[in-house]
């Protein structure tokens, strides 16, 4: 079986989205997603502003947590999935589990934020501006506590994985002799979603503790929404 398996049943779930066809909930997801990362950014500001940090704050922001970004990345990952035999010779196969773990998160976060989107369109005018409150009530509305929680599990899945796998340097010069066969094949999008993910790496001593301190701030505000408090992201 192949082990790129996984990522075309995770190209199936994404292709599955309904804002593909539907151009305002579209806009409206990348609403949501903005208000999310200006959110993230103000809450870990001093997280992120750590120098050791920075690479993988950006990371985060531009890889993990959805957004336009990430359909172009799709739209390789498929064609990708096409030649899978020459992706898997050319990509180390601790990197294949790696970049699985990261791309699963991408997807997840572009499902829960598309439900978000839609009830935001089920309650507000299309285009009034997302604040604090409606997002607070949306997200009690839609319930999503639990689905968040996992969310927050699998990034903490990931840093183990970007601890134990993506330290190595020879993984490292094995992932960068890739470069130039998928440049051949056109697989850029997807070597550099991997690679950005090496180079983040670099300043860390522990990608583990990096988003442990993330996940357990993100736990808080998420038990602040559904535990009925006024402020939760203040």
């Amino acid at each position: 079986m192949s082990k790129l398996a996984a990522l075309d049943q995770l190209l199936e779930q994404y292709q599955q989205l309904s804002y593909h066809s539907d151009p305002i909930l579209k806009q409206r997801l990348h609403d949501a997603q903005d208000w999310l990362k200006i959110r993230i950014q103000h809450t870990h500001h001093a997280l992120f502003n750590q120098p050791e940090y920075q690479l993988m704050a950006k990371y985060f922001i531009n890889r993990l947590y959805g957004g336009p970004e990430f359909d172009d990345l799709a739209i390789q990952i498929e064609r990708l999935l096409k030649y899978a035999h020459k992706a898997e010779k050319m990509i180390p196969e601790n990197a294949i589990k790696t970049g699985l773990k990261s791309v699963g998160l991408a997807v997840l976060a572009m499902q829960l934020d598309e439900a978000v989107a839609a009830q935001l369109l089920k309650d507000y005018p299309a285009n009034q501006a997302i604040d604090d409150e409606m997002m607070r009530l949306t997200l009690i509305k839609l319930d999503q506590k639990q689905a968040r929680y996992q969310q927050l599990q699998l990034l903490d899945d990931l840093g183990v994985a970007l601890d134990k796998y993506m330290r190595s340097f020879i993984m490292y010069a094995a992932f960068k002799m890739c470069k130039g066969t998928a440049a051949k094949y056109h697989f850029e999008l997807m070597y550099d979603f991997i690679g950005e993910g090496f180079v983040a790496m670099k300043p860390m001593k522990s990608a583990e503790k990096f988003i442990h301190e993330f996940t357990l701030k993100e736990r808080e505000i998420v038990e602040k929404v559904h535990s009925g408090q006024a402020y939760p992201f203040r």
